[in-house]
């Protein structure tokens, strides 16, 4: 197979890094504290491919979040300390709008409707329903009985929601179990919503998983031990489908710097691509730490890069045991995105990449270009290999 080198964009000296997150902002537990790679600069692989602006709010929030005007000194201590009450309540609710943001900024919700490890008084599993923005300025959260868990349920609560906040509603709800693909389509097609089953629900996916540890195991119904009613699918990795092959794949490196630098070229520059917030996330990565990645090289780029772009992209794994590559995209789909020959040099190389990849806390990208010598991008996606939540 022919030879190649990364393109010259990659080609940086690994350093030792750090990965810390604002304990203000959404937990989230990398898997180690330093990034990197076996050896440094290019961990290549040259084979074809086969087909075989937010202002956060603290996420403890109280019910129906109102302002008002004490009279006196104690009269504001008195209210203090039932917002105290109220926010450390495992049973309220959330209804949150930062005051700062423009409701008619917010088009797209993240959503979750699920059990949760609670019994209410009856025995029965409480279902709750949880949705957010991406960049948490609307908040909210709700308890439901099991025996009222329909789309028109669903729908009068998002309805609810809309003008309880006052803001309107979405064009667009993400969400990530596919188990609640049929209630959550048809309710919000019956409000003119365009429901979007994807795992790149970020924020919801950490706050989430921040309840859990804060709200669920505080409540009175708790029950330890109890697994999700829905877990998340892991399927079986299906071929790729011919539109999405590429020619020639490598494992790269770059510098965190120049990772935002690609960021922020999707909002000024017309390519395909996927960010994510990673000042919203708390994450905080020197400059120079190298995070790994994927690079693609096709003669069809833009045409590639634009089949990806509606797929919503959410990780990529390197499976040692299989001697490939797995693409992971919408909520329930795995491809087979490459394969390789499998020796003790290429296991090696692709365990480096996956300790690298764990090292960053799961950040990683996919960058597809018409050519590996390249130093331009066709399509550039940010990614972020999440645990699944505990709920």
């Amino acid at each position: 197979m022919p030879n190649y080198h990364a393109y010259q964009l990659f080609r940086h000296r690994a350093s030792m890094a750090t990965l810390s997150f604002n304990p203000t902002r959404i937990p989230h537990k990398p898997i180690s504290k330093t990034a990197s790679f076996s050896k440094p600069s290019e961990l290549l692989f040259p084979f074809s491919l086969k087909p075989s602006k937010h202002h956060v709010k603290p996420l403890h929030l109280q019910s129906n979040i109102i302002t008002k005007l004490s009279v006196s000194t104690q009269e504001e201590e008195v209210e203090t300390e039932k917002e105290d009450l109220e926010e450390d309540d495992p049973t309220a609710e959330t209804v949150y709008l930062d005051q700062e943001t423009d409701p008619d900024s917010i088009v797209e919700w993240e959503l979750d409707f699920c059990s949760r490890p609670i019994l209410d008084v009856r025995g029965k599993k409480v279902w709750e329903l949880v949705v957010c923005d991406d960049s948490l300025s609307l908040q909210f959260t709700k308890y439901f009985p099991n025996n009222v868990i329909n789309s028109i349920t669903l729908k009068d609560a998002i309805v609810s929601i809309s003008v309880d906040l006052g803001v309107p509603l979405p064009e667009r709800i993400r969400f990530f179990r596919s188990q609640m693909l049929t209630i959550i389509t048809k309710a919000c097609k019956e409000i003119g919503i365009k429901p979007i089953p994807s795992k790149r629900c970020i924020s919801l996916l950490l706050w989430l998983e921040e309840r859990y540890e804060t709200v669920y195991t505080r409540h009175p119904g708790f029950q330890k031990g109890a697994k999700p009613l829905l877990a998340l699918d892991n399927p079986f990795p299906m071929e790729l489908p011919d539109n999405l092959f590429g020619e020639k794949w490598a494992f790269v490196q770059l510098p965190f710097s120049a990772v935002r630098e690609e960021i922020a070229s999707l909002e000024t520059r017309f390519f395909f691509g996927a960010s994510l917030d990673l000042d919203l996330l708390g994450i905080e990565i020197d400059d120079k730490t190298m995070i790994p990645g994927l690079a693609v090289a096709s003669s069809r780029a833009e045409p590639l890069a634009a089949w990806m772009n509606g797929l919503e992209v959410v990780a990529i794994e390197a499976d040692t045991s299989r001697a490939c590559l797995i693409l992971s995209v919408g909520i329930a789909t795995r491809y087979v995105y490459a394969t390789y020959k499998k020796t003790p040099v290429t296991t090696a190389e692709a365990e480096a990449w996956e300790a690298a990849k764990k090292a960053c806390g799961g950040l990683h990208f996919l960058a597809i270009q018409n050519d590996l010598d390249s130093d331009d991008c066709v399509g550039f996606w940010l990614l972020l290999d999440l645990p699944p939540p505990p709920v």
